[in-house]
């Protein structure tokens, strides 16, 4: 597995400062963590939250030579994310838009 440790096993304190007004963030940790695995300069891979009105905007900056590999074929790969934003959006009643940027 990817070993995606977003959240930490104290989920209990990690929910309810989730819940104060820290939303995003574990989504954060969750694009940074899949991009990371899927890069071959992780090192270069960086996320930023942009809080919109209607919408939180996360753009995902990679190295240009790891930018198919984060798209996919297809852009198979980056729909996956995306629909991963979707669904947690739906539970949040929120929209999560991904932008993937060199």
């Amino acid at each position: 597995m990817l070993g995606l440790n977003y959240m930490a096993d104290d989920s209990t304190k990690n929910k309810s400062a989730y819940r104060r007004g820290h939303r995003g963030t574990p989504l954060k940790g969750l694009i940074e963590a899949i991009a990371k695995a899927l890069a071959d300069k992780s090192d270069h891979v960086q996320v930023r939250m942009v809080e919109r009105e209607p919408v939180t905007v996360f753009e995902l900056h990679v190295h240009p030579d790891d930018l198919g590999k984060v798209i996919g074929r297809s852009g198979r790969t980056a729909r996956s994310i995306r629909t991963l934003l979707g669904a947690m959006g739906m539970k949040e009643r929120k929209r999560f838009v991904l932008e993937i940027l060199e």
